[in-house]
């Protein structure tokens, strides 16, 4: 085994992709998610696929700080953890609530799983990285990260606050050894749910993604990627 990828915010979509991609490279991946259950199929399904590695399963909260200490000491118990992918997709109503609509506790969640999620994760995982001088933070971003619109406060605060962060720690910690990319998903990501609704061309492919967020994590030293975006071809932007 090479080390440990940590993917947080794993359901049946990039999530699983990404986790695949490290698996298929023999890492010992974990898994994160509020939904053990779900969570524990996925894992076999990857080893069942992929034929290689360690797949572990293991329940967070990212709202909740004694949550995310409790997951982290099951992941660092597994090895030195060499990539955090932090992933997370806080549900989203459609269409969009007007501003006056949205009441507090759902904008404190929209901020506290895409921001606060990732600085208690960061913050478990980020002195090993520095002790070794090696690792790899990724972060999920979205079109909303770039810019707001009309109905999307929550979510732009969220995200907006979430690359803030990526920026800070990349600042902070690149010249130790850590590689800290933001990666913006700017688009619809193909699933079930729009597979029906979408023509095939205007979604990304969640395994062509992740394979981005490998290239990323591979690149050499003396030439880090800290931000891309990525989008369909059909898509006008």
């Amino acid at each position: 085994m090479v080390g440990v990828a940590v993917v947080v915010g794993v359901g049946p979509g990039l999530g699983l992709s990404i986790a695949r991609r490290f698996a298929r490279e023999k890492y010992t991946v974990a898994i994160l998610s509020r939904d053990l259950e779900k969570l524990t199929k996925m894992a076999e399904d990857i080893v069942e696929k992929e034929k290689s590695g360690q797949v572990c399963a293991i329940r967070i909260d990212c709202a909740d700080p004694k949550s995310v200490k409790e997951a982290f000491e099951a992941v660092n118990s597994l090895g030195p953890v060499e990539a955090l992918v932090y992933n997370t997709n806080t549900p989203f109503p459609w269409p969009p609530p007007k501003f006056t609509e949205i009441n507090v506790e759902s904008f404190q969640r929209s901020i506290t799983i895409p921001c606060i999620g990732a600085f208690l994760c960061v913050q478990q995982v980020i002195q090993g990285m520095v002790e070794r001088q090696k690792g790899t933070l990724l972060f999920t971003g979205a079109t909303a990260s770039m810019r707001g619109g009309a109905g999307f406060s929550e979510i732009a605060c969220g995200k907006f606050a979430l690359r803030a962060l990526a920026q800070s720690l990349a600042r902070e910690y690149q010249p130790q050894g850590i590689h800290v990319a933001h990666i913006i998903v700017d688009g619809v990501i193909s699933s079930a749910r729009y597979n029906t609704i979408r023509e095939e061309d205007a979604m990304i492919k969640p395994d062509e993604i992740a394979e981005i967020y490998w290239h990323v994590h591979s690149q050499h030293k003396s030439a880090w990627t800290h931000e891309l975006d990525v989008r369909p071809f059909s898509e006008k932007f």
